[in-house]
């Protein structure tokens, strides 16, 4: 059974930044691409960030490209996106996200299919 579980959000004001980490277990983390959506209230889901399993490849979405970073440690099962400048427009529910196969492609077209209760960040203006 495959879990995800998403942390470090919080409250900060515009122009800080914040890491949120999350882990994957069920699955063998470092054969998978992983990926970053978030959601904000009323709004729908926006894919922000991949890397491929070896972190040769990284995809960002161009709202967050030169402002976030996502890494990942293989031998910790552990991801991260550093949010840095973040913006009052950051405000949302962060997901982390696994795709179905381990042959998907880490794009922008990558298609979540295991996420976790996600963390919620609030950027203060």
């Amino acid at each position: 059974q495959v879990q995800v579980a998403e942390s470090g959000g919080g409250l900060v004001q515009a122009g800080g930044s914040l890491r949120l980490s999350c882990t994957a277990s069920g699955l063998i983390f470092g054969s998978y691409p992983m990926g970053w959506f978030r959601q904000a209230p009323g709004k729908g889901r926006e894919g922000l960030a991949c890397i491929s399993g070896n972190s040769g490849t990284t995809y960002y979405a161009d709202s967050v490209k030169g402002r976030f970073t996502i890494s990942r440690d293989n031998a910790k099962n552990t991801l991260y996106l550093q949010m840095n400048r973040l913006k009052p427009e950051d405000t949302a529910m962060y997901f982390c996200m696994a795709p179905r196969s381990t042959s998907d492609y880490c794009s922008g077209s990558l298609n979540p299919y295991y996420w976790g209760q996600g963390t919620q960040v609030t950027v203060s203006s």
